[in-house]
């Protein structure tokens, strides 16, 4: 008897297959020459807008960007590795080279730009607009490319995208007030003076104003010295605090809420007593109306009048009290605002001083009648979203730390005479001294850096050690013999002792660096690790203060020896702790030639050598020693 056939149980997966992939059309033109119009996309996903942000790209498409802006040719050539000392700074420029930098910063300032809007009319067709645009993109492009090569100036990866600039400008061009929303650590890195000039340039009635997002991280005295900073600049500022916005909304809100609980329970109270008394009511309206029945009607109408002329004055009082109320209030937001507007005031606004400042702010003609127009610029997690919802009250712009997250401008009527003009986050060129500043400042996304030496390295730099060690509760190595006992930790030093303490380890049982680097950095983006960059005018050290050491001092040799090897903490005696032994021990033998061991010899009392008869050979008692497995022999280096 044959075998059964096994066709019959496999043709409902082979049907299924065909059904879903037989009918493709399998295409082996490798140009485009031979495709049917259906195949190309060139409907709807052809008309969307590209609004994905570009600000980091692979060395490939960076090439072939590069090639096209130069419109030059160039030739390949092989990488160039180089091998680092990760316990050395690596990242950071030294006090020469950061001083060279700062001088061709502030010679090449006036060459940093944003792209402008070429011109048009009514009887420019859209084509030429698009292709007027592109053009001047580019050459707005080769420009800072040609920059970069000649002065080798550093510049932040700016926007390569033109879909973001075009919101810009429509933004620029709808407003009646432009607002550069800046970070208070450090806000001459966010605010960009040539959109400034740009405004202007569009129309000269329109307003430039800063607003310092965050201004809850600095104190009184370092929001004064930023105020008098911009007032000399001859710019408006004016400090906000998102943050504090929503949480004193939540409270308030909280506090109506318990109100009408309390409200509730006391109505429940007044039916019961209500209740109780209609009774006594009932009885005095029948004697009133007992005794108004005895009265003529004259006298009746003269009591009526003159109650209801009662009624009229005490609403006409109210009135009065009412209206002298508002115009009190009135006339102390005038005079505060009156401040406000005259010079740079230091105190943080609150949510309602804020929308106050923006309808009075601007007197000149509206782009929309009867409408002042805000429109709100920036940088990527900067806190623009964040600022419209606080003043919006409720969530009315999606919020996320990754930059980019707001890719189309929006208009939301925050009363009917003030419109916000919310821009999407637009990294601007600007000159930075190393890339790890542009990761330390939020400007790039922390989950997509490569190299987390840089970064880390700067963050050590500004941070002591004493702080992180606070912070964070761990023990950093301390230097070694030979290197300055002051210096900052390297990035090592600390991403071993925050993996080791968080138990972030990797499968050969060494902390995580790469993981601990990235919350590390976090923190100090979310201000847990705060840094505070000072004015030009005013001192560092005396601007930024850090607080004293709080934890009690543990010195390296106290940590388990498991921590000390994942630390990679040098154990091994220094040649002070050598020196310090050698002469605390009385070393009562002769030395000749390297050797000191002479058994004939001996010292005496009064220190002359006294010779002895010598004694057989020590090696003839004792047996050959086994040979160990070198596996046994240096076992302590397997150790972790």
């Amino acid at each position: 008897m044959s075998k059964k056939s096994k066709t019959k149980s496999t043709d409902l997966g082979r049907a299924l297959i065909k059904n879903r992939f037989g009918h493709q059309f399998r295409r082996k033109v490798h140009n485009d020459t031979m495709l049917h119009t259906t195949e190309i996309q060139d409907g709807y996903d052809w008309g969307r807008l590209n609004l994905a942000s570009v600000t980091e790209e692979s060395s490939f498409h960076d090439f072939l960007r590069t090639a096209e802006l130069a419109g030059t040719e160039f030739q390949a050539e092989k990488l160039n590795i180089t091998f680092i000392n990760p316990k050395s700074g690596v990242g950071l420029l030294s006090k020469v080279q950061q001083q060279e930098m700062e001088s061709k910063h502030k010679e090449h300032r006036d060459m940093l730009t944003i792209p402008r809007r070429p011109k048009w009319t009514t009887e420019t067709t859209a084509e030429e607009l698009q292709r007027a645009e592109n053009e001047s993109f580019l050459e707005w492009r080769r420009s800072l490319a040609k920059l970069q090569e000649e002065q080798e100036i550093i510049l932040t990866p700016y926007e390569k995208n033109l879909e973001f600039w075009r919101q810009l400008w429509r933004v620029v061009e709808r407003s009646d007030v432009i607002v550069q929303i800046v970070d208070a650590r450090n806000p001459l890195l966010f605010r960009n003076v040539d959109l400034e000039r740009y405004v202007k340039e569009v129309n000269a009635d329109k307003m430039n104003m800063i607003l310092v997002n965050k201004s809850d991280m600095l104190t009184e005295q370092q929001r004064k010295h930023w105020a008098e900073y911009f007032e000399a600049e001859g710019i408006k500022t004016a400090f906000f605090s998102a943050t504090m916005a929503t949480e004193d909304l939540k409270k308030v809100q909280e506090e109506m809420n318990e109100e009408e609980g309390e409200e509730d329970e006391d109505g429940e109270e007044e039916v019961e007593s209500e209740n109780g008394s209609e009774a006594e009511t009932e009885t005095k309206e029948k004697a009133s109306e007992a005794k108004t029945n005895t009265l003529s009607e004259d006298v009746k109408q003269e009591i009526e009048k003159f109650k209801a002329s009662t009624e009229e004055v005490h609403k006409s009082l109210d009135q009065l009290e009412d209206q002298f109320k508002s115009i009190m209030q009135k006339a102390a937001d005038e005079v505060e605002l009156h401040k406000m507007l005259k010079k740079n005031n230091p105190k943080v606004l609150t949510r309602e001083e804020l929308i106050t400042l923006f309808k009075t702010l601007y007197r000149g003609k509206t782009f929309t009648p009867g409408v002042t127009t805000i429109g709100l610029v920036g940088y990527p997690n900067v806190g623009k979203s964040s600022t419209i919802n606080a003043l919006m009250i409720e969530k009315k712009v999606s919020v996320s730390a990754t930059p980019g997250k707001t890719k189309h401008f929006q208009t939301l009527f925050l009363d009917t005479d003030l419109l916000l003009c919310d821009c999407p986050g637009l990294v601007m060129p600007s000159f930075v001294l190393t890339k790890a500043d542009m990761i330390l400042n939020g400007i790039l996304p922390i989950d997509q850096m490569r190299d987390y030496v840089p970064p880390v390295n700067l963050l050590c730099s500004r941070i002591p050690r004493h702080v992180l060690e606070d912070k964070y509760g761990i023990i950093i190595a301390k230097p070694i013999e030979g290197e300055d006992e002051h210096r900052s930790p390297h990035a090592e030093e600390l991403l071993l002792a925050y993996g080791y303490n968080r138990g972030f380890m990797t499968s050969n049982g060494q902390p995580d660096q790469s993981r601990s680097a990235r919350y590390v950095c976090k923190d100090y983006v979310n201000g847990k690790l705060l840094y505070c960059l000072a004015p030009p005018n005013v001192p560092q050290e005396e601007y930024h203060v850090f607080p004293a050491k709080t934890g009690r001092i543990i010195t390296e040799q106290q940590l388990p020896s498991q921590q000390q090897r994942a630390m990679r903490i040098n154990t091994k005696t220094s040649s002070n702790d050598i020196d310090k032994q050698f002469f605390a021990a009385n070393n009562n033998q002769a030395y000749v030639k390297g050797r000191s061991n002479f058994p004939h010899i001996r010292v005496a009392n009064d220190g002359s050598l006294v010779s002895a008869p010598p004694t057989e050979k020590p090696w003839r008692s004792v047996k050959k020693e086994r040979r160990e497995k070198l596996r046994k022999k240096f076992s302590h280096l397997d150790q972790h």
